[in-house]
């Protein structure tokens, strides 16, 4: 590994070491698609900067997924930046599959999630968010863990302009490990269950199933989850149907943050107070408390239910 004036580059051998793709391969992708090293070392041998890295590890990524080399090539290239978390360095050696070790620092936890998201390697999302729960519970995994890795995701997907399908393989997993922890309290210390939902047309529920699985299995709370994208009449007959104790409404995004609606909720006996979560709500109307992290989220609904 050498210093440029664009930073740290890498030689063929340790790329193909990186990647776990021969040598001789990158050369071919080199050769037939342009997606190679873009720089030399003094002594003239070809070296591998930060972007040609990113470009690589894209190109890998949905070879790997299933897509021709020559498209796999053309998405790569279109590539222009690399993610301010993606500079090259010495990379940590990969877990093996099925052996994630829950006592590593959280911070390399989160990574090895994020990693495992951008590989598509579903098996090892589950295996990571299974150690965090284990270790941390759902709390602070959402905030130590599941947070720090989206953050990643996001980044790199604002950078290259590519990963839907990141996004879906870590989001679909996440959610499985959160609703396998919504089940019924054995005590639960609310006759009457907190109702958790997103707004109309709002498609980002994970944060949804995250406050409930920390309602349910942390502080026995019987909660019902109707999900995303929950129209606001099918809300208002749910309410009229439970008469839960409290309502809980997310919106991530603020074309779905139109708090009119809210007002339009029924108002029940005994009364079933309104709450909010994310960012997507504007000014909210009087009486409705917004909750600016699960913390508090927590903290409000458990208090209003003992």
């Amino acid at each position: 590994m050498d210093e440029t004036q664009d930073g740290l580059s890498y030689g063929i051998g340790a790329v193909a070491r990186r990647l776990g793709v021969p040598a001789p391969t990158l050369r071919t992708w080199n050769l037939r698609y342009g997606i190679g090293p873009s720089s030399r070392s003094p002594g003239g041998h070809r070296r591998y900067g930060a972007l040609d890295l990113t470009r690589l590890e894209e190109m890998n990524r949905l070879i790997k997924a299933g897509a021709p080399p020559a498209e796999a090539a053309q998405a790569a290239l279109r590539i222009r930046s690399v993610p301010a978390d993606h500079a090259p360095r010495t990379p940590e050696p990969p877990a093996p599959r099925g052996k994630i070790r829950p006592e590593l620092p959280v911070e390399q936890l989160a990574g090895r999630l994020a990693r495992a998201a951008i590989a598509l390697d579903s098996w090892s999302v589950a295996e990571a968010v299974e150690a965090g729960l284990g270790r941390f519970g759902v709390t602070e995994t959402w905030d130590r863990l599941i947070l720090p890795a989206f953050a990643v995701i996001s980044r790199r997907q604002a950078a290259t302009g590519v990963g839907v399908d990141v996004e879906h393989v870590f989001s679909e997993r996440v959610m499985a490990a959160f609703t396998a922890r919504i089940g019924r309290p054995a005590l639960p210390i609310n006759p009457r269950p907190a109702l958790l939902a997103c707004a109309a047309d709002e498609q980002h529920s994970l944060p949804v199933f995250a406050l409930a699985a920390a309602l349910a299995s942390e502080h026995s709370v019987e909660v019902r989850v109707l999900g995303a994208r929950t129209p606001f009449s099918a809300l208002g007959d749910a309410m009229r149907r439970l008469n839960p104790a409290v309502v809980f409404v997310w919106s991530q995004l603020a074309e779905t943050g139109d708090p009119a609606p809210l007002t339009r909720l029924p108002v029940l006996r005994p009364t079933s107070p309104i709450m909010t979560g994310g960012p997507g709500w504007r000014e909210l109307p009087p009486g409705i408390t917004h909750l600016a992290s699960m913390n508090e989220a927590i903290i409000r609904i458990v208090g209003l239910l003992r």
